[in-house]
């Protein structure tokens, strides 16, 4: 189809590469979209998208895309956290028509995988508060929420929620 709706195949999970940056955009442009207030500036903000695998690399991580018909319907990346013996789990995206269908699940599965891997004890992250169907998704996934916000102070007044998962060894 080549519009990345969802038919009935399962999209292919697959390391994300500096030449996904167009369909990086547009996914997280089309999230964004959904959201009152929500901007995606690349220049300042967000120019880890131009170059995903390497930004990811350099910061010894690792970020993945899922793709159907050669279009990017969904991404997940993950680094070291804040603190010691945790990985962050960032960048979950996934197109409006793939939602509820397990793709989600399946990034954050390939993020503890990845987690527990290298040895950490946690998987954390931080969310737009404006997101709550993926929270939603975290707690279904075992993820608690912290006591507490932080504010970005970015061009979209984000406001973020911290959730954590404990990983049994």
């Amino acid at each position: 189809s080549g519009s990345g709706s969802a038919p009935d195949q399962t999209p292919e999970l697959r390391p994300g590469l500096d030449t996904d940056a167009a369909g990086l955009i547009a996914l997280v442009g089309s999230c964004f979209s959904e959201y009152e207030g929500c901007v995606l500036d690349t220049e300042s903000e967000m120019v880890h998208l131009l170059q995903v695998a390497t930004h990811f690399g350099a910061a010894d991580g690792c970020v993945w895309v899922a793709e159907t018909d050669a279009v990017v319907v969904g991404s997940v990346a993950c680094r070291p956290a804040a603190t010691d013996c945790g990985l962050e789990l960032q960048m979950l995206y996934v197109a409006a028509p793939w939602r509820r269908r397990g793709l989600g699940s399946r990034f954050v599965s390939v993020v503890e995988s990845e987690a527990r891997h290298r040895g950490n004890a946690f998987v954390d992250l931080w969310s737009d508060t404006r997101f709550v169907d993926a929270h939603r998704l975290y707690r279904g996934l075992g993820y608690e929420q912290l006591p507490g916000v932080r504010h970005l102070n970015d061009l979209s007044a984000t406001i973020e929620y911290h959730f954590t998962k404990s990983l049994s060894p």
